[in-house]
């Protein structure tokens, strides 16, 4: 484990796989559901970000890594 402030190593997650947004996210009008991520972005913050796609919505978002699990 990385301690607080140093950045992140490796993303946690990869293109192609399937995720779930947290609760969170989806109180500010994100889709409820799986998503897929579609691309790696590069750290921000000290925290790496992600593209992902809903199949039910017709736009893409950007992910915060702390905002992502398996699913």
């Amino acid at each position: 484990m990385r301690s607080k402030g140093q950045p992140p190593t490796e993303h946690k997650f990869r293109a192609g796989e399937r995720v779930r947004l947290a609760a969170r996210a989806t109180k500010w009008g994100a889709a409820e559901g799986g998503y897929v991520v579609t691309k790696q972005l590069p750290e921000r913050d000290g925290e790496f970000e992600y593209r992902i796609k809903s199949m039910s919505e017709p736009h893409e978002r950007v992910a915060r890594e702390s905002e992502l699990a398996r699913e």
